[in-house]
């Protein structure tokens, strides 16, 4: 008896855990670093600059930008910020397990444009609201 409680509760942890797609907790990071004003400035895709160019993902692609576009900031920012790393590690592992089923996977990261940190930010915002609603 004691088997089948431990393989029905697996399944049950399983089927929970096939739909996630940490919305609450990708909003609350994106906000916090969408407040942070030093993010903000223009993306010159010719010129050598402090500034990122992230990748505004195609529909379909918005998990394998999204690894990308957190990871150019880990790289490029010289600061070890643990918001943006979370956030990284959390795109990672919702791409790597295929957690999220809403947001159809992709492991290259497509894109027609590139836009600064906010446009970036705003990217995972208006996706992750959308998810929510």
């Amino acid at each position: 008896a004691s088997m089948l409680s431990y393989i029905l509760f697996s399944c049950l942890l399983l089927s929970v855990q096939a739909e996630y797609c940490g919305v609450r907790e990708i909003i609350r990071y994106t906000e916090r670093l969408f407040d942070d004003s030093s993010l903000s400035c223009p993306c010159k895709q010719a010129a050598v600059s402090s500034c990122s160019c992230l990748p505004i993902p195609e529909r379909g692609h918005e998990l394998a930008c999204f690894v990308d576009g957190t990871k150019h900031l880990l790289e490029n920012n010289n600061s070890s910020n643990p918001v943006i790393t979370r956030l990284y590690w959390t795109f990672q592992a919702l791409l790597d397990r295929n957690l999220c089923k809403r947001l159809a996977h992709g492991n290259q990261c497509q894109y027609k444009t590139k836009g600064n940190v906010k446009e970036f930010l705003k990217t995972i915002l208006t996706t992750y609201q959308e998810i929510n609603k």
